[in-house]
């Protein structure tokens, strides 16, 4: 079927959507976190959209029911409840400070709930393609094709997309040398520690997730190891009894000094990681995401996991490593992260170099007055008020280009020309994952800079 003019359409409980032009609306992909700061901002400026999410609900990847979740049995978040809650609607009291993901997807159900969000959205639908009407106008309307509930394609011409479904679903599976005869899975297709019982594991990679998962198969596994390349600089979540990233003066400390200090308190807390089997960063606190994890050093400690060397290659179920050991397991878990991935448009229209696209503040599209991305962004402590913040600055960016604002014309001018320094003079890694990192507080500053001179 084709839809040209109206986004008459029903939700997935039979409400029947706004019979607004599509012309005239804002295509939204993703009911997550940074889709639901997006539905609540655009709907604070009264800014027309249309919502599209493949699922059947809210919550993005910390509804476990979604097929695309990555979550799994016993994942909470790294940072505390405080850092991370959106400011205009916190967390209870008597959720955790480090939440379920149980509590999350409550969490994020309620927000919706609470704001009348689910109303925007098309539920069970999944955008198949989205291309400029004329590729070389700025100003071009949006065609937008999705599959239906009913798998049917349906298309429609809108003012502009946001693309809001999310940066942790697509995994990144690297080629390694040989075969490896047993279990191969990726951290994607893992939920319960149940898939370890009595059985050799090896985890590839030491990211949070690798850890978190290193310390639910203690428990499970005939044995644990886990594989890595480098040094990490490991939180724990506690520190003089709160949550660490509550600690701090309200004035940010010099990058220098900041790096300094954090490195000696870590040793106080930590101890030297490198006694271990870690290799010794190569690298200084915070140039990558550290690892926030009170556990893994314990179990190391007790010798429940083995650090091991990086992979050279697979013989069958032996697993050989770069400094000549060689071990057999049954399953190997490469925690080796996520890949951006946006495969219903053309990398082009996303300024795509490199690694990652090259937006602006990590939002804007240079090419497009109204095509915009949330949530590609990461930065320690950021939390889901930082992408709000995303969201509140797209939303004025749209209305003062509706409205024709002074303000948002210049903005224009900014979203075309050089992009600011994010860093914050940091010299972060060159990898995948951190080729969008941004210093948090040099970013959120920005951020809501530019969104008060828009509402000026």
């Amino acid at each position: 079927m084709q839809i040209d003019s109206l986004a008459a359409s029903a939700s997935s409980g039979g409400e029947v959507m706004p019979t607004t032009p599509t012309e005239q609306m804002i295509a939204l992909i993703g009911a997550g976190p940074s889709g639901l700061a997006g539905a609540r901002n655009l709907q604070k400026l009264g800014i027309p959209f249309q919502g599209f999410e493949a699922y059947s609900d809210v919550g993005g990847l910390w509804n476990i029911g979604n097929p695309r979740s990555t979550v799994y049995e016993s994942a909470h978040l790294i940072s505390s409840k405080r850092t991370t809650e959106f400011t205009e609607f916190p967390m209870a009291d008597d959720v955790a400070d480090y939440p379920s993901h149980r509590e999350l997807n409550r969490y994020f159900a309620s927000f919706a709930d609470h704001f009348d969000l689910r109303r925007h959205f098309r539920f069970g639908v999944r955008v198949e393609r989205v291309e400029p009407l004329q590729p070389d106008d700025p100003l071009t309307l949006w065609r937008v094709s999705i599959r239906n509930s009913a798998g049917g394609l349906e298309s429609a011409v809108y003012k502009g997309v946001v693309i809001a479904n999310g940066t942790l679903a697509e995994p990144h599976r690297p080629a390694f040398e040989g075969q490896f005869t047993g279990e191969l899975l990726h951290t994607s297709q893992y939920k319960s520690a149940e898939q370890f019982k009595g059985k050799r594991v090896l985890i590839v990679g030491a990211g949070n997730s690798g850890c978190d998962i290193a310390v639910d198969a203690v428990h499970y596994a005939q044995s644990v190891d886990i594989s890595v390349r480098r040094g990490y600089y490991f939180v724990p979540k506690y520190v003089f009894g709160k949550p660490a990233d509550t600690l701090g003066g309200k004035r940010p400390l010099p990058r220098w000094l900041k790096q300094r200090l954090d490195t000696i308190v870590l040793k106080w807390f930590t101890g030297d990681p490198t006694r271990f089997g870690f290799p010794k960063p190569t690298y200084r606190m915070y140039e990558s995401h550290p690892i926030v994890n009170s556990l893994i050093l314990y179990h190391l400690g007790h010798g429940d996991i083995r650090v091991k060397a990086d992979i050279a290659h697979f013989d069958a179920r032996t697993v050989h490593f770069k400094d000549g050991t060689r071990q057999d397991y049954d399953l190997v878990l490469m925690a080796t992260g996520y890949t951006l991935h946006y495969p219903f448009i053309d990398r082009t229209h996303l300024n795509w170099q490199g690694m990652a696209p090259k937006l602006y503040m990590n939002i804007f599209a240079p090419r497009y007055r109204r095509l915009a991305v949330l949530g590609m962004i990461e930065a320690s402590g950021i939390g889901w008020q930082g992408r709000y913040e995303q969201a509140e600055l797209l939303a004025r960016y749209f209305k003062g280009l509706d409205d024709q604002t002074p303000a948002a014309q210049r903005m224009q001018a900014s979203i075309a020309g050089p992009a600011p320094d994010m860093s914050g003079g940091y010299s972060y890694l060159q990898l995948e994952r951190m080729a969008y990192y941004v210093h948090k507080d040099t970013y959120r500053h920005a951020v809501r800079q530019a969104a008060e001179t828009l509402s000026s």
